[in-house]
Parts: structure tokens; C-alpha cells; sequence
């Protein structure tokens, strides 16, 4: 079975061979990059690329930028780094469709349990289909449709429309979708599943209404 690739980008190198080290023990396959431009470079040579972690400071091209531009043209699961653990920092990064945050100094293992939790979602397998209303989602071809019209959607609201669709009629808190969806405990403002939320029922339209909010608590899906 072919490796998955993972781009490392980080301008320290030390920290590069750190977070390698830890991902060639688990059989990734790891390309590196010490600044934004050369990761552009790698990413767009190589189509084959299964998860970017990309730290946020970085000279001349920030992690910010290199995010915006592989989101143009991909939406490649992103795991940000950073030094600052700022609130703001945290919310940017989710509305450019980061999908893990994580604050330095971490734990490797931590970082190699969260790559590997949304890899497996990702390379999920099965021919899953799931019918709400006039939604049709398809969760082997990452594919949400509505009517036959195609909706596009970044890898988290997908997960998160999945969840959803999969607990039709289910109060859910905020903390609990977020530690099913985010697949780990979440530590920072669980308000920042509204965000998301938000997202997701502009891009699904009037069937946007599917998601109603329990004020207090969270949300519930229902036709």
C-alpha cells in the first residue's frame, strides 16, 4: 500500500525534523519546507498530498497566505502551528478552513494522534449515503448535493453536516459536537462551532434551516 504524503512546512528546521521524525514512525511518507513559497512549489508538484501542517509565522509568506492560496484550489485537510494562542488567531484560521489549530510547544504524539484521527476520516471507505429532506449526502465521494445541485463545501463543514445528518432529532451541546466532529477534546471556545454553523447554512441555502439552534446548548438537525 502506497505511503500518504504529508508537507511539513516550518521555517525551523528543528522543528521540521521533530514533527518527521514523529510521522516516519508512523509510516507518512513526509515532504518538508522551510518557507510559504516552497511549500506552494511542493504542494502544487505533487497532487498526491493527504495533509499540510503549516506553522502561521514565517518570513516573507506567512502560514495565513499559503493557506489561502491552497485553499483556492484544494481542500487537502490543514493542521496550523502557531506560537500565539490568541482567540482571533484561532477564529481566522478556522474561517480560511483550517481544520486542526494547535499552539506551540505541543506534544508530537498529540499532533501524530490528531493527523492521523482526520486521515482516517478523510480516507474513510464505504458507500455511505445519507438522505435528509431534498439533501442527499455521499460520504465516500465527500459529497454533499441538494435537488442534484452540488454543494460546496470545506472538509469540516462536510464533517460537521455529517454529524448532523447522522443524529437527525438529537440535541447537541456545542462541546459535544465539537469533541465528535474535532475528534478530540477541545479546550478553547466552543462558540467557535457557531461559526461554522453559520458557514454551513449559508452555503445549504434554505434548507439551511434544517440546522435549528437550541439557545443555550446548541443545535439540532431536523427535516
Amino acid at each position: 500500500m502506497e505511503r500518504l504524503k504529508i508537507l511539513v512546512v516550518d521555517d525551523e528546521s528543528r522543528m521540521r525534523k521533530l514533527v518527521k521524525d514523529f510521522l516516519a514512525k508512523k509510516d507518512y511518507e513526509v515532504l518538508e519546507a522551510e518557507n510559504g513559497a516552497k511549500a506552494l512549489d511542493i504542494f502544487f508538484e505533487n497532487k498526491d498530498i493527504a495533509l499540510v501542517i503549516l506553522d502561521v509565522m514565517m518570513p516573507e509568506m506567512d502560514g495565513w497566505e499559503v493557506c489561502r492560496e491552497i485553499r483556492a484550489y484544494s481542500k487537502v485537510p490543514i493542521v496550523m502551528l502557531t506560537a500565539r494562542s490568541s482567540e482571533q488567531d484561532e477564529l481566522q484560521g478556522f474561517e480560511l478552513g483550517v481544520d486542526e489549530y494547535i499552539s506551540k510547544p505541543f506534544s508530537p504524539k498529540i499532533l501524530v494522534a490528531r493527523v492521523e484521527a482526520i486521515l482516517r476520516r478523510t480516507n474513510a471507505q464505504g458507500e455511505d449515503i445519507l438522505i435528509a429532506g431534498d439533501l442527499v449526502l455521499d460520504k465516500a465521494a465527500h459529497q454533499v448535493t441538494i435537488n442534484g445541485t452540488p454543494v460546496d463545501l470545506s472538509f469540516k463543514e462536510f464533517e460537521l453536516l455529517t454529524y448532523f445528518v447522522m443524529n437527525q432529532g438529537v440535541a447537541l451541546s456545542r462541546e459535544r459536537i465539537l469533541n465528535h466532529v474535532w475528534n478530540y477534546d477541545y479546550f478553547g471556545d466552543a462558540r467557535t462551532i457557531d461559526t461554522h454553523v453559520k458557514k454551513l447554512r449559508s452555503k445549504l441555502g434554505d434548507k439551511g434551516d434544517y440546522i435549528k439552534t437550541i439557545w443555550g446548548m446548541g443545535y439540532k438537525f431536523e427535516v
